[in-house]
């Protein structure tokens, strides 16, 4: 059970991981900040919101988009955060359309795209909400990675944009876990399994809340000085 003082930005809001990651958390009593690129088409982060009793707080901010990101920074300017967690993401190449993230065949424009919203838009919105995080009792970033990221485990070639712009966010998740020790504040990267969702496909062999709930169990237990670790959804570590 979360305690009621606990407030959680979530980014991606409106789908997937995000939406789950709303959904645990406000039940969990939990104030949360869900932010997406068009809160008027999230139907179903509207009907959470609306249950939620003034909880869940909704706003439009696509982290591509810099002014977005300081609009929302500026409105919260007085909230504590205690969990900032960066989901929003974007594949960059379709599973059924790999060959555009092949040697030889790469869509450029979707490297660059990808390249934006996966690392420029974390590390943009790190930036904005640092002084809100640095006010509040947990004060720890989370990134939602891959394990496609990781260089150790690394099998096979392809997906070049994914792969990249995750294993430059690791190295964000790293390098903040020093930058932001004079504030105070811890940094975690998660490979979240691969999870039925919109972007895992039906395939996937983890069911979405499995994985959300086992985050929130590592996220409530990463305690000082715990700090720029990459780490499974199930709590066992990762390799960068």
């Amino acid at each position: 059970m979360e305690n009621a003082m606990t407030t959680v930005l979530i980014t991606g809001a409106n789908r997937g991981l995000g939406l789950e990651f709303v959904r645990q958390y406000q039940n969990d009593g939990a104030e949360v900040i869900a932010c997406c690129r068009n809160p008027e088409t999230a139907e179903e982060l509207k009907r959470l919101a609306t249950s939620s009793h003034g909880r869940t707080t909704l706003y439009q901010m696509d982290v591509s988009k810099p002014k977005e990101i300081l609009s929302v920074s500026k409105e919260l300017n007085d909230c504590s955060i205690d969990y900032l967690i960066n989901n929003a993401g974007i594949l960059g190449t379709k599973f059924e359309e790999p060959m555009k993230g092949a040697f030889g065949s790469v869509d450029y424009e979707s490297w660059e795209e990808t390249l934006r919203v996966n690392v420029l838009g974390p590390f943009r919105v790190c930036e904005a909400f640092v002084n809100q995080v640095s006010q509040s009792q947990n004060r720890l970033i989370v990134f939602i990675s891959t394990h496609m990221s990781s260089i150790t485990s690394l099998t096979e070639g392809g997906f070049y944009p994914y792969r990249s712009s995750k294993a430059a966010l690791n190295l964000l998740v790293k390098g903040l876990s020093i930058d932001l020790k004079e504030h105070d504040i811890r940094t975690l990267s998660f490979h979240p399994g691969w999870v039925k969702t919109d972007m895992g496909t039906n395939a996937a062999p983890i069911e979405i809340d499995d994985s959300i709930s086992g985050m929130r169990k590592v996220i409530s237990e990463y305690t000082p000085p715990k700090t720029g670790e990459f780490i499974n959804y199930d709590g066992t570590p990762y390799p960068w």
